[in-house]
Formats: structure tokens, C-alpha cells, sequence
């Protein structure tokens, strides 16, 4: 028994499913787009130029927190010891700055280390340092560590222990990290990491030494966020339409965010100077405007997160167009958006939950203090990462129906990208061919 005689399909007619990259749009959506961001792209390369900074001005260092000339060093030896019988003048390794004589009496066994200077001018000094049995870190022979140099102090004292040295498992854990990354992404790993490098490099060699230049804090946050857009959403995703759109509704969210934040820190009259090291900077360069600075937080802090949910909803669109090519905009819209919703439920709730992780800390303190959620709240330090927290958030949520309602006009409007060869890769089979099956 003969099995039923099929015809072929036309060839150029076949069923496929498409999982490479979108069709491309028409000439004169690509024009359109080009038309908005080639001037958004002209103006960030102009701040680039008219603002990058000659490097980080210098100053004299105060030799506190952050600000202290540091080395290298290594515990050569650890003994116990009675603490009774140790120069009560050494600080512990946790970094009190409790004077001695403040500080209550400790019995029972004291560590005294000895630690090796290994780089700068005195490598191969060696001092002593004390470790008291209640300090939060302990010394071990051979540890690396971070030892402080205070050049006005006595000759025995200008050295101390401020840290551990932590750079190996740190290198280890970014090599984990970035090989996870490749395995899993593959190509697109790879160019996530370069734009992951490049990004960090805007960071550290133009957003900060400008800020701490002069430069006014916003303006530096708008253009170097921009520039960072860019480098990551072309280099991740290619310079197609559908990138070019996400780079649209993330800009637009941008926009929103940047407004919100200037209201809303304003009015709440947040000084962005409430902790340490925002004291410090302020002490060392005092024309820095700290709010602004807290500004330019929370754009750029705001701009990884919108980037995600920009391109998902791009994506999202386009692959609904792709797999129903009849669908209008109105639809495409709709379906989006149910797309949208779930991905803001959770990324709101993630940017909470990261925000309250990081001032677990803080909390726990008002916790203790039995302090009411009102008093909490109107705290600066707590307000903050309230307004930080909602503003992000904010944006956020206006970034699924923007970047959605771009996309769905962009990809109906168009008559020759995805609608033409969708449609064309329908399957298509001639009436001769279906009166044959039909004798068959």
C-alpha cells in the first residue's frame, strides 16, 4: 500500500517560525525614529565633550574614613595575650575611634598581632596591632589587610589595621558571575559584559570626577545616563528599530523621573547630606550641590531597572506582531499591556524590597528605639529612600505603557517590515494541491 501522494509547497511558501532577530521596519519609520534619536544622541555627545572633567580635583587629605592614606599588609604573627599586660594606647581592629581612656577596661585574652607593611615607601615595617576580645573582626596569621597611615601621629602609632583585604574572593566571585553570564548568553553575554564595562567606565572616569569638578550634579546625571543608555541598549540588543524604541520609552521614563525627583526632593526639603561619607564629601568639596547629587541618584540608580522593562515590552510587542500579523495597534496594546503588568508587580516589588535590604540597618535601629512609623518616616535619612523609592518607582510603572504604545504604533504603522513577511511566511497551497489530497 502506497502511501498518499502530498504535493510540495511552493517553495518561499513554507511554514517557518521565526527565533532570530525582528524583520526590519520600513525606510520611513527607521527615518522617523533616526529623527529623534540622532538629535537626543548629538546632545549627549555634546555634554560629553563640553563637560568632561580634567580628573578628580585634589585636596588635602583629613585622614578620615574613606579620606586616609592606606597600604597594603600582611599578619606575619598572632600570640595571645593578657590585655592587662598590652599598651592599652592600641586602637582595635574594628575602627573605634573611642579614645583609650574612654573606652571600659576588658579582661580575658587579647590577640597582639604583628603586621608587615608590604607596599609603599615603608614596605618591610612592621608594627603591632591589638585586637580586643570583643572587636567584630579578628586578625589570622597570614591574612592580607588594609593597614592606615597617619603621618602626623607618633612614629610606633602611624600605622593601623583599618580592614581586611578582600580583593581575591571579590576577583573570584566577578569571574563566577561573568562566566555564568557567557555560558548561559553566549554571544549576548559577551556584549552584555562589554556593555556592563563600558558603562562602568562612564561611571568612574566622567559622571564622577565631573561631579566632584563642579559640575552641576543633574546635568551631569541626564548626560551621562544617556550616554550609558545608549552604549547598553545598542550593544546588547543591536541597532534595530525595536532597540531604537526601547532607547524612546526608556528616555521618556528618564524625562519623568528626573521631573518627579526635583519636585519631590525640593518640597520634602531633602539636603541629600545625612550620614558620613555624605558629610565627608560636602566638608571636602563644599560647592557641591548635595541635593542635586541625590538627584542624579536616583536617575541613574532608576536607569538598569528601565532598561529591562523598556526592552521586555518592545520584545513582547514585536513577537506578538511577528506571531499574528493582523493584529492592530488597539490590540497589540492590549496584549501588551497584560504583559506589562505582571512585569511591573514585580519589579516594583524588587526595588522595595532592594531598597529596604540596604537599610535593614537604619530599620532595625528605629526598631530598637520603638520609634512610630510617622517618626520614621519624616526622618531625613528614612525620607529619602522613600522619595528615591517612589520617584524610581514611578517611572517605572509609566515605562510599561509608554515603551508598550511606541511599539505597538511602530510595528502596525509599518507596511513592508513585519506585517509584509509575516503574512508572506503564512503557509499557501494552491487548489490543485488540495484536489489531489483530496483523491488521495
Amino acid at each position: 500500500m502506497t502511501p498518499p501522494h502530498r504535493d510540495p509547497e511552493p517553495q518561499g511558501h513554507q511554514h517557518t517560525h521565526s527565533h532570530g532577530p525582528a524583520a526590519p521596519v520600513s525606510a520611513h519609520l527607521r527615518k522617523v525614529i533616526a529623527a529623534v534619536l540622532i538629535p537626543f544622541a548629538t546632545a549627549v555627545l555634546v555634554g560629553l565633550v563640553a563637560l568632561w572633567p580634567n580628573g578628580a580635583p585634589g585636596h588635602e587629605r583629613t585622614g578620615v574614613g574613606f579620606d586616609r592614606q592606606t597600604q597594603q599588609g600582611k599578619v606575619v604573627s598572632v600570640v595571645k595575650v593578657d590585655c592587662k599586660d598590652v599598651n592599652a594606647a592600641q586602637l582595635p581592629v574594628s575602627g573605634e575611634t573611642q579614645p583609650p581612656e574612654d573606652r571600659p577596661a576588658s579582661g580575658g585574652l587579647c590577640e597582639k598581632a604583628t603586621v608587615e607593611v608590604t607596599t609603599g615607601p615603608d614596605a618591610g615595617r612592621r608594627f603591632v596591632e591589638v585586637v580586643q576580645p570583643d572587636a567584630p573582626r579578628q586578625l589570622r596569621e597570614g591574612q592580607g589587610v588594609v593597614v592606615a597611615y597617619a603621618p602626623d601621629a607618633p612614629h610606633d602609632l602611624q600605622y593601623s589595621v583599618t580592614d581586611v583585604n578582600r580583593k581575591f574572593p571579590l576577583i573570584l566571585l566577578a569571574g563566577i558571575f561573568a562566566l555564568a553570564v557567557v555560558l548561559v548568553g553566549r554571544m549576548r553575554g559577551v556584549m552584555a559584559l562589554v556593555a556592563l564595562a563600558l558603562s562602568f567606565a562612564v561611571l568612574t572616569l566622567f559622571i564622577l570626577p565631573a561631579i566632584l569638578q563642579g559640575s552641576n550634579p543633574l546635568l551631569v546625571a541626564v548626560v551621562g545616563a544617556g550616554a550609558i543608555m545608549l552604549i547598553a541598549l545598542y550593544i546588547c540588543h543591536g541597532l534595530t528599530a525595536r532597540t531604537s524604541v526601547a532607547v524612546i520609552g526608556t528616555l521618556i521614563s528618564l524625562l519623568l523621573i528626573g521631573l518627579l525627583g526635583s519636585l519631590f526632593i525640593g518640597w520634602a526639603s531633602l539636603s541629600g547630606n545625612t550620614d558620613d561619607n555624605t558629610g565627608l564629601i560636602h566638608g571636602l568639596y563644599p560647592h557641591i550641590d548635595m541635593s542635586g547629587l541625590l538627584l542624579a541618584g536616583v536617575i541613574i540608580g532608576s536607569l538598569g531597572v528601565l532598561d529591562d522593562v523598556t526592552v521586555t515590552q518592545t520584545s513582547a510587542v514585536w513577537e506578538l506582531r511577528q506571531a499574528n500579523p493582523t493584529m492592530s495597534a488597539k490590540q497589540l496594546y492590549r496584549a501588551g499591556i497584560r504583559i506589562g503588568r505582571d512585569h511591573i508587580a514585580s519589579v516594583v516589588n524588587t526595588l522595595v524590597l532592594a531598597y529596604a535590604g540596604a537599610a535593614l540597618p537604619l530599620l532595625l535601629l528605629f526598631t530598637v528605639a520603638q520609634s512610630s512609623v510617622g517618626t520614621v518616616a519624616n526622618s531625613e535619612l528614612v525620607a529619602e529612600e522613600i522619595v528615591r523609592t517612589l520617584v524610581g518607582s514611578i517611572g517605572l510603572v509609566a515605562s510599561v505603557p509608554v515603551t508598550t504604545a511606541l511599539a505597538a504604533l511602530v510595528v502596525s504603522a509599518d507596511r513592508t517590515g513585519v506585517g509584509a513577511e509575516a503574512g508572506a511566511s503564512a503557509p499557501v497551497r494552491s487548489g490543485r494541491g488540495r484536489r489531489r489530497r483530496a483523491r488521495s
